[in-house]
């Protein structure tokens, strides 16, 4: 059996691979990991037999402290951006040049050409913003539950669209947001629901706009997610709407918020 732990800024994903290929996924809140592998082992329970570890592998956080060797067993620590590009090329199993987008607590865009990784760049605009500003304006809720609450939004209450602002900006639709947020400095008129929504859409056009940016950049066009903040439904849309105005595809697979636990594992 071999390990993949990422210790990320908010959770820290685990991948369990058995010497017959198959796996299992296990997510942890990072504050009660606290980038210990003993506290993965001891979350992991009856999960794991210590004995059948044979190797551990290691990314993100400050996972190069970590030894090079725990319980008597190899820990192989591994490059962030090696990570999520090789997670995302076994989620997906493309072969050409590609861009990856990760969407964790921020985003980061990763290349893959000839053979390599690269880090392209990225913003810190993320899951991160989406629980800072949850916590700020609707008394700290959790991603997932900003998300749901999202669901019964209406952003005609808080966003400016291109309409409301001016006649026309070339081809783009009435409806394109022009002005995240716009409404609300001369409104009450919005609920909670609203709010929400309006979060988790910004956050997601602003993902968007970096991932098709950078797809024009490197002459490609699809552009393939992971990161657990891509799974946020009104985040997700939000990213779709930006990609479907410069006629990108975005691909977002199964467990592609694992990648870089998976893509740790170079085995």
């Amino acid at each position: 059996m071999i390990i993949g732990c990422d210790f990320g800024i908010t959770n820290t994903d685990v991948v369990l691979r058995k010497a017959d290929g198959s796996e299992r996924f296990f997510s942890f809140a990072s504050n009660q990991v606290n980038g210990e592998l003993s506290a993965i082992i001891d979350l992991l329970g009856n999960h794991i037999d210590v004995a059948k570890i044979d190797k551990i592998y290691v990314t993100g956080g400050k996972s190069s402290d970590l030894p090079k060797k725990f319980l008597k067993k190899e820990v192989l620590h591994i490059n962030e951006i090696f990570a999520i590009g090789n997670g995302a090329r076994k989620i997906y199993q493309f072969q050409d040049n590609a861009l990856i987008v990760s969407t964790g607590s921020g985003t980061t865009c990763v290349t893959y050409k000839d053979g390599d990784y690269a880090l392209l760049g990225g913003i810190s605009m993320g899951g991160g913003t989406l629980d800072g500003m949850s916590s700020l304006v609707l008394d700290s809720i959790s991603s997932t539950e900003l998300d749901n609450l999202a669901n019964n939004g209406d952003l005609k209450k808080t966003d400016l669209k291109i309409g409301d602002v001016v006649n026309q900006i070339g081809n783009l639709s009435n409806d394109v947001t022009a002005v995240n947020l716009g409404k609300l400095k001369r409104s009450d008129n919005f609920s909670d629901d609203d709010i929400a929504l309006a979060i988790c859409n910004m956050v997601g056009e602003v993902i968007g706009t970096v991932a098709y940016l950078n797809a024009f950049l490197l002459g490609t066009s699809e552009v393939y997610f992971v990161g657990r903040t891509s799974l946020l439904s009104n985040v997700r849309i939000g990213i779709e709407k930006r990609l479907e105005i410069a006629g990108i595809n975005g691909c977002f697979g199964k467990n592609r918020e694992y990648a870089n636990a998976i893509g740790c594992m170079s085995d």
